[in-house]
């Protein structure tokens, strides 16, 4: 029976951020704030940070992506490795998280005010390998509308680099855009071959045949 790694790492999250909420002093000492990070030495919060979440909302959309696209991860490095690929799949997650917070870290250093939470840049991280994996795969958005996951994928890396630089919102999406780089990044790394096979499947991609509205429509 297959170790199901993507479940675990939810039931985590899931429990952290309702410790979280109804406990203000842990939700606060878990949050990443570079100036605590950076003055008081608490690099803990570099993966603490992504176990806790500001709301429900917040949560389940991290955790639905995570099932879906982490369940899909978690299954093809296991084929691909073996026992060691739950070790990759574990990193892609964490270190995601990590580095999606760097720039973050830098530019509030020696901000006091500001914090962040939430497990977007592993799951970003997750969602970017996958789509390496299988590019020409359905990502259909409120289970309706369905669109090629490379496509998707480009899309959400424009509008996450044009969202941090304008910076309109109280969103991290450099925390997005990171992550989702790293993602790319680490899985070349680790299997350079997935390079070809995705070149490979975006080449024989026919979009005329590609099913846009779900069955559930």
């Amino acid at each position: 029976m297959q170790f199901d790694l993507t479940v675990i790492l939810i039931i985590i999250t899931v429990a952290a951020s309702l410790y979280g909420w109804n406990n203000a002093t842990i939700q606060a000492k878990w949050m990443f704030n570079p100036y605590a990070v950076y003055h008081n030495k608490q690099y803990y919060r570099f993966l603490s940070s992504g176990f806790v979440h500001s709301n429900t909302v917040h949560l389940l959309f991290n955790m639905i992506a995570l099932f879906f696209f982490g369940d899909v991860l978690e299954r093809i490095y296991v084929n691909l490795f073996g026992t060691v690929g739950l070790i990759f799949y574990l990193l892609t997650y964490l270190l995601g998280m990590v580095v999606a917070n760097l720039k973050t870290f830098y530019q509030y250093r020696n901000s006091s005010y500001y914090n962040s939470l939430g497990a977007s840049g592993g799951v970003a991280a997750i969602l970017f390998a996958s789509i390496l994996y299988k590019p020409t795969s359905s990502i259909c958005i409120y289970f309706a509308l369905c669109i090629p996951a490379f496509i998707l994928g480009a899309v959400y890396l424009i509008y996450s680099y044009y969202s941090g630089y304008r910076k309109g919102d109280n969103i991290n999406h450099d925390a997005h855009l990171y992550g989702s780089l790293f993602g790319i990044v680490f899985t070349i790394l680790i299997r350079p071959g997935v390079v070809l096979e995705f070149i490979d499947n975006i080449r024989h991609f026919n979009l005329y045949e590609f099913q846009f509205l779900s069955i559930f429509f």
